[in-house]
């Protein structure tokens, strides 16, 4: 399934807590800075509502130390020019 929709599985090394770090952490701040706060009626508003945050302001905005104190929409653009100059 995964495969198909073109998502390449993670799984981070055994006994090793910090392959998670990173996700956790966003995780954290999206429940922290939005879910908490957030009444939702539908369980689709929900989803509608985190993936807009995800999109438009923490992956714009949220410098990450794991990133060189860049946003991931730095480092994704960064990628992007390095790919299409290949």
């Amino acid at each position: 399934m995964l495969e198909s929709l073109g998502i390449r599985q993670f799984v981070g090394r055994m006994r090793i807590c910090y392959d998670n770090a990173l996700a956790e952490s966003v995780n954290g701040a999206v429940k922290v800075e939005l879910v908490h706060r957030t009444v939702y009626a539908t369980r689709r508003q929900a989803m509608e509502g985190i993936a807009r945050c995800i999109e438009l302001r923490y992956n714009t905005t949220r410098f990450h130390s794991a990133l060189g104190y860049r946003t991931p929409q730095e480092v994704m653009d960064e990628l992007s020019e390095m790919q299409a100059a290949a």
